[in-house]
């Protein structure tokens, strides 16, 4: 209960954001399917998790990097909110949590290069929990290509507990994302090359939507 009261009070603050600090621009090449799905996305910067939630019409669960569960008050709402830690060296046990999530038929968000983008734009390579969730909960995977510029993303390194965290937080300006068609995948998840293809293909496919985004915020500075 406290998941679905933390949802619909915080939701409302991160729209208000949304349109009020960010020139939001989404593309859906579809309406988004009912029930379990998986929405992945490209990870530019720190802020990227609150903004992608926020263009979804229900509650998602977001898989993110467990530094953040260490910041003060941020760390109260995202654990009270149901969100999934990532501990590295701990894997399954975040990838349990979101099967979880996906047999009760929720969303869950999960960024599959596992940490920020490069500053050039680029993509890390993937890492296999994308592919391991899909093969195993048989839910769609939904690709998102998000773009901004980077020149508006603020660098910051904190002391978080014991480690120095990087972040790159985007507050102000255009930022656009491309929702693209479901992608469904069948086959054993004890098949490593198998895991890793399915990976990369969508990685590919969601860097092939950024690049549609990129397009776009070309376009509209150029108008």
């Amino acid at each position: 209960m406290i998941k679905k009261i933390l949802y619909w009070l915080s939701k409302p603050l991160v729209l208000a954001y949304m349109n009020s600090m960010l020139r939001m621009d989404v593309h859906h090449y579809q309406q988004l399917p009912k029930g379990a799905k998986i929405i992945a996305a490209n990870h530019p910067t720190t802020t990227d998790p609150f903004f992608v939630a926020g263009m979804l019409r229900q509650q998602a669960f977001i898989l993110i990097n467990e530094l953040l569960f260490q910041v003060p008050l941020l760390g109260i709402y995202l654990r009270n909110a149901g969100h999934i830690p990532v501990i590295a060296g701990r894997g399954e046990e975040s990838l349990k949590a979101a099967l979880e999530c996906l047999k009760r038929g929720q969303t869950v968000i999960i960024f599959p290069e596992g940490s920020l983008s490069p500053a050039e734009g680029e993509a890390c390579p993937a890492r296999t929990g994308v592919a391991r969730l899909a093969l195993m909960s048989g839910a769609p995977v939904i690709p998102v290509g998000i773009h901004l510029p980077f020149s508006g993303a603020r660098v910051m390194h904190a002391r978080v507990g014991k480690r120095t965290a990087f972040s790159r937080w985007y507050l102000n300006g255009p930022y656009r994302m491309t929702v693209g068609n479901p992608m469904r995948f069948w086959g054993s998840v004890e098949d490593r090359e198998h895991v890793r293809s399915i990976s990369s293909q969508v990685m590919e496919r969601i860097m092939q939507l950024a690049h549609e985004s990129r397009l776009r915020t070309t376009a509209a500075a150029a108008a």
